[in-house]
């Protein structure tokens, strides 16, 4: 066996042991109102759930997102998407996220969990200074209540 292929096979390994060690986070400490697990035998294409948290336009939403683990991964951060439309100004029409922790803030340290939970609380609380669709931080901004009427419209007719 070559070198590359001896040290790829150890990486392999390695992080079929890290998709291991995230079911078992995952089952010992669930993240409140969310849900994640591979895809068939997978352990690096995973689909996860959220429920939309209570007093938000986003309640009685279950909202579907895809997670790809890259191949460096816990050192790299996973790819997470919404499949589930949603209107949210940190989050784009194809479903990408403009969450720090899944881009300049990532920690190896950091557990699918902690990832759920920082989306979860981003429903709560989006964040209209890092924006990723300007115009709906615009009308977070300067008309609240439009924006939550649209947000609630958009949870009836997609996540419910």
């Amino acid at each position: 066996m070559s070198p590359y292929h001896y040290n790829r096979s150890i990486t392999m390994w390695s992080e079929v042991e890290t998709g291991h060690k995230e079911l078992q986070d995952l089952g010992r400490n669930p993240p409140p109102n969310c849900s994640a697990g591979p895809v068939g035998d997978d352990l690096f294409h995973w689909q996860a759930t959220i429920m939309g948290p209570p007093k938000s336009p986003y309640a009685d939403g279950i909202f579907v997102l895809k997670i790809d683990f890259p191949d460096r991964y816990p050192f790299k951060p996973p790819m997470v998407v919404f499949t589930t439309k949603i209107y949210h100004l940190n989050i784009s029409s194809k479903g990408s996220i403009c969450l720090d922790i899944l881009r300049s803030q990532w920690s190896p340290a950091f557990t699918i969990s902690k990832v759920l939970l920082s989306i979860y609380e981003l429903l709560i609380k989006p964040d209209p200074d890092d924006p990723l669709v300007p115009e709906i931080a615009s009308i977070y901004k300067t008309d609240r209540k439009k924006y939550e009427e649209l947000a609630k419209e958009w949870t009836q007719k997609y996540a419910m």
